[in-house]
């Protein structure tokens, strides 16, 4: 199944899927021969049958690109929707529930602050920016390195209890990193669990992600990505920011996190339980609008856009590195989930041919 490079180093790759559909493995090569990357892979699951097509213009590893753990970065955001999703479904917290309230009661901080709940946080409603203000002077000279390693969980707390937002909560939307951030060690105080334990407990064991985690694993399990000389891009270190971009995962497990929120926690041989399956749902209903004449909509944590054959909810990432794409589109029982090891550039192609594959097959 691992991908080949041919002599000329254009992409070139195998496609699998067991008894997968002969014609998606077709519609899967020709789309990897839009993407220029040196590892690239496009997995597919329709009514839970899968196909997986490896690729791309370096010569292949002895771990099959399938298998190696691919940073998501922002495409990790899901996951924390969905297990604050299921912790509400517990009964352990409420999307009401004031994000200050729980790091810190009793503190004094700005009232805007005090305002913010986690369905703020998650839907990046909060009023917070991108990042804190403190963050860049330190981050911007280690841009292409570390930018985030040595910021601190406890200097994310103490940024968001010291904000001034500028925006009243759920007034506006503007994507943010720093709130999904908090999020998480609001979750991880809340519960006194720390973020990758519960993450773990919650998410990835019910769900038998056995491919994901939060740290790099042994060596040979992590995908390398290349700067454009040539040399290897460090293993991604999200310093406080864990809960915004840590999550590494292979294209494999990306379908089963995908087909669980298409009906798969449902099957006989789940061990989804109620509170599981609630949060599934709960993460793919829409819940906002935002933009020009609110012509944008939005899941607790999917970006959602209407396509020609139902709606489809999606979420992309990247980091120095490699890039990931999750996808689904509830009503034909499709999944996307693709990864890419590269460095994001003026013209890439990566994110609109997985988007593609989403929206444009019946």
């Amino acid at each position: 199944m691992s991908g080949l490079a041919d002599a000329t180093g254009t992409a070139a790759g195998r496609t699998t899927g067991g008894h997968g559909d002969p014609a998606a493995a077709r519609l899967l090569a020709g789309a990897a021969r839009a993407v220029d990357a040196p590892d690239l892979v496009l997995a597919v699951s329709r009514d839970q049958v899968r196909t997986v097509h490896t690729g791309g213009s370096a010569a292949p590893g002895p771990v099959p690109r399938e298998r190696l753990l691919y940073e998501l970065g922002s495409a990790s955001k899901p996951f924390a929707g969905l297990l604050l999703a299921r912790l509400v479904a517990q009964g352990r917290v409420r999307y009401e529930d004031r994000a200050a309230d729980l790091l810190a009661p009793g503190l004094p901080v700005h009232p805007a602050v005090r305002r913010i709940t986690l369905r703020h946080l998650l839907t990046h409603t909060s009023g917070l920016p991108g990042l804190p203000a403190d963050f860049y002077p330190r981050a911007v000279p280690r841009w292409t390195t570390d930018p985030y390693g040595g910021y601190t969980a406890d200097r994310v707390v103490r940024a968001f209890l010291k904000a001034r937002p500028r925006h009243r909560p759920g007034a506006r939307w503007h994507y943010s990193n720093f709130a999904v951030s908090v999020l998480g060690h609001t979750l991880a105080a809340a519960t006194g669990t720390p973020w990758e334990v519960l993450l773990h407990q919650q998410v990835l064991a019910p769900l038998r992600l056995a491919g994901t985690r939060v740290r790099p694993g042994p060596e040979g399990a992590d995908a390398v990505g290349h700067h454009r000389d040539g040399t290897p891009v460090p293993a991604l270190d999200t310093g406080g920011f864990t809960a915004a971009g840590a999550v590494r995962s292979s294209p494999l497990d990306l379908l089963t996190f995908l087909e669980a929120h298409l009906g798969g926690a449902r099957r006989p041989d789940s061990p989804v339980d109620a509170t599981l399956a609630t949060a599934l749902a709960d993460v793919t209903r829409p819940v906002l609008r935002r933009g020009w004449r609110h012509a944008h909509t939005h899941t607790l944590t999917w970006f959602w856009h209407p396509s020609p054959y139902g709606p489809v909810l999606f979420h992309a990432g990247a980091t120095m590195g490699q890039q990931a794409f999750l996808g689904l589109r509830p009503d034909s029982g499709l999944a996307v989930a693709a990864t890419a090891t590269r460095r994001v550039r003026w013209g890439d192609t990566f994110v609109s041919t997985a988007y593609g594959l989403l929206t444009g097959t019946p």
